[in-house]
C-alpha cells in the first residue's frame, strides 16, 4: 500500500561546496489522483526513476528482463566447483564521491552509504613498470590536477616545452553542452595528440578514463574525455579516490532497495521482458511482456542502448519518425570482458591495472569469506574495448597471462573456478554523435528515456548519468501532474576559477 512522503530525500552533495543543486520543482509532496507508470529497465536508471515516483504516490510496476536488478552493477548467484555459492557480476564498478544523485539514491535504504567502503588508493600500473598513485593527491582544483602531474613519474619536466598549452586551455573551463560544440567532432586520440600530450602521462592521465567508456580512444568523443576530465580533475573538489560495496552488488544495494520499493506500493517484476509498448492515446500506453498487457498512464524506457534500439524496433508506432530513427543508430561500445577467478592461495596485494585487477577479499565480504576459509583469493581481470573479432579463449588465456606478469605468484596458483562474461552492452560515444543521441524527453509527453546512454545538458556519466536521467524522467512526469520533483545536484558545470575561465575563452577565440 502506498504510504504518503513525508521527508523526500534528495541526493546529497559532498565536501565540494561549489556543487550545484539543481532545486526540485515545486508541486503537492503526493499525487492526489491515481497516475500509473511502467518502468522498463531495472538497472540504475531505472531504480532512480521508480524510486522517485513511487515516493510520491505514483503507481509504478518495474519491469526487468534479468532475474536480478542493477543492470550492468547487477548480480547473480552460481556454484563453484567446491560447492559454494557465491555471487557472480559483470565486474568491479567505482562509486566515485563525485556521483551525488546515485548515491542520493543509495541512502533510501542506507543513510549513512554504510554498505560501501572508501578504497585507500587505486594505483595505475603502466607496462613499463611506472606506477601512478592518488592516495596523496590533493582533492581541491586546480591542484588535484598539478599534484598528480608533479607526484607522478610519467610526468617527465623535458616533455612539457613540447606541449601546446594554449590548446589545451579549454579544458580549464568545461561547460555542457558548449564543450559538444567545441570538441565532439575530434577524437580523444586525435586531440591528444594536437595538444603534444606526452606519450607515456597520456596514458595514465587520459586513457584510463576513454577506456572507462569501454571505448578505444581513437572512437571516443574528446568532449566526454574533456568532460571526464572536469568530472575528476578540475571540476570537483571531491577527489580521485571512490567507494566500494562492501558485500556483493544484490545484497549491499538492490535487495534493499527492491523491498523499499515495495513498501512504497511499487510492483516489481524481475525476469520479465518487454516485448513492445503501443501507445492507446490519450489513454496512456499498452506495455505487452510474455502473456501479460496491461495499460499505464505513461512509461519511463531505462534501457541500455542496444535493449532501447531493439525495443522501438519491436514497437512500431512508439515515438515520431525522427525518434525512431535516432534510436535506431545507437550502437553499443566494443565487447568487453569480465574474468573471475577463484584462487588456491593468496596474492600479494590488490591494484587496479591491464585494463582492471581486482582483489575482490580485499573489500567483498562475500569473497573474503570464501578466501578466509579456503586459504585462497577472488581475482577479477578485466579487458575492455575488446577487438570483436578476436578469439575469446585466447583472450582470456591472455588476462590470465597479463595475471602472472603483475602477481608472478599467481603463476603456481590453482584455479580452483573461473567465470568469464562476455558482454557488448555499454553505449559508444563516437565522435560527432552528441547530437544524434536520444534526450530524457520525446515528442510524447508520456514517453521518457533514461540511461547512461541518453544524453543531457549535466557533467555527469557512467552510473550517475544514468541515476540522473532517471530522476529527470521522473520529474517530467511528476511535474506534468502537479507533484514536487526531486532536488539533484551536480559537479560544478563551469570552471571553478575565474582567472581558468579567462584563459580558456582566450583559448577558444
Amino acid at each position: 500500500m502506498t504510504r504518503p512522503a513525508q521527508h523526500l530525500p534528495a541526493a546529497r552533495r559532498g565536501r565540494d561546496r561549489r556543487a550545484r543543486i539543481l532545486p526540485a520543482h515545486q508541486g503537492t509532496r503526493h499525487a492526489t489522483g491515481r497516475h500509473t507508470v511502467a518502468v522498463v529497465g531495472g538497472g540504475i536508471a531505472g531504480l532512480a526513476a521508480a524510486t522517485a515516483l513511487a515516493e510520491r504516490g505514483v503507481a509504478v510496476t518495474l519491469y526487468e528482463r534479468e532475474p536480478y536488478l542493477g543492470g550492468r552493477a547487477g548480480g547473480w548467484p552460481t556454484r563453484l566447483r567446491d560447492g559454494t555459492t557465491v555471487t557472480m557480476s559483470r565486474g568491479f564498478h567505482a562509486f566515485f564521491r563525485q556521483y551525488y544523485n546515485l548515491r542520493g539514491l543509495l541512502r533510501r535504504t542506507d543513510p549513512a552509504l554504510a554498505r560501501l567502503a572508501g578504497l585507500p588508493d587505486y594505483p595505475l600500473l603502466h607496462a613499463d613498470g611506472l606506477r601512478d598513485s592518488f592516495r596523496r593527491v590533493p582533492r581541491t582544483p586546480p591542484w588535484s590536477a598539478l599534484g598528480f602531474a608533479a607526484l607522478s613519474p610519467s610526468f617527465r619536466m623535458r616533455d612539457l616545452p613540447a606541449m601546446d598549452p594554449v590548446r589545451a586551455l579549454p579544458l580549464l573551463d568545461v561547460r555542457v553542452p558548449d564543450v559538444y560544440h567545441r570538441l565532439d567532432d575530434i577524437s580523444a586520440y586525435d586531440f591528444l595528440e594536437a595538444i603534444r600530450f606526452p606519450a607515456q602521462a597520456r596514458h595514465l592521465a587520459f586513457e584510463v578514463f576513454s577506456r572507462s567508456f569501454f571505448a578505444d580512444p581513437r572512437q571516443l568523443s574528446a568532449a566526454e574525455m574533456a568532460l571526464m576530465f572536469h568530472i575528476y580533475f578540475l571540476g570537483s573538489a571531491e577527489g580521485l579516490l571512490f567507494d566500494v560495496p562492501r558485500s556483493a552488488y544484490p545484497a549491499a544495494l538492490w535487495e534493499p532497495l527492491a523491498r523499499y520499493l515495495e513498501r512504497h506500493g511499487a510492483e516489481v517484476r524481475t525476469s520479465s521482458p518487454v516485448e513492445h509498448v503501443t501507445p492507446a492515446g490519450a489513454a496512456g500506453f499498452d506495455v505487452a511482456g510474455g502473456r501479460d498487457e496491461h495499460r499505464y498512464d505513461a512509461v519511463v524506457l531505462a534501457l541500455d542502448a542496444t535493449g532501447l534500439r531493439s525495443l522501438a524496433a519491436r514497437s512500431e508506432q512508439l515515438g515520431d519518425p525522427a525518434w525512431r530513427q535516432r534510436v535506431a543508430r545507437l550502437r553499443p561500445a566494443p565487447p568487453f570482458l569480465v574474468t573471475r577467478l577463484w584462487l588456491d592461495r593468496p596474492v600479494a596485494s590488490g591494484f587496479g591495472g591491464l585494463d582492471n585487477i581486482s582483489v575482490l577479499d580485499r573489500w567483498e565480504d562475500e569473497a573474503a569469506r570464501w578466501a578466509a576459509r579456503t586459504g585462497g583469493s577472488v581475482v577479477e581481470l578485466h579487458a575492455y574495448a575488446v577487438d570483436p573479432r578476436a578469439a575469446r579463449t585466447a583472450e582470456q588465456r591472455h588476462l590470465v597471462e597479463q595475471l602472472h606478469r603483475v602477481y608472478p605468484e599467481t603463476r603456481a596458483a590453482t584455479v580452483v573456478d573461473a567465470r568469464h562474461e562476455w558482454r557488448e552492452d555499454c553505449p559508444l560515444f563516437p565522435v560527432g554523435g552528441y547530437a544524434d543521441r536520444p534526450t530524457v524527453h520525446t515528442s510524447d509527453p508520456g514517453l521518457l528515456v533514461a540511461g547512461d546512454c541518453v544524453r543531457t545538458d549535466l557533467p555527469v556519466a557512467l552510473m550517475e548519468r544514468a541515476a540522473t536521467t532517471g530522476f529527470l524522467a521522473a520529474n517530467a512526469l511528476l511535474k506534468r501532474w502537479g507533484v514536487r520533483g526531486q532536488a539533484l545536484w551536480t559537479v560544478p558545470d563551469r570552471g571553478r576559477g575565474a582567472v581558468l575561465r579567462k584563459a580558456a575563452e582566450w583559448a577558444s577565440r
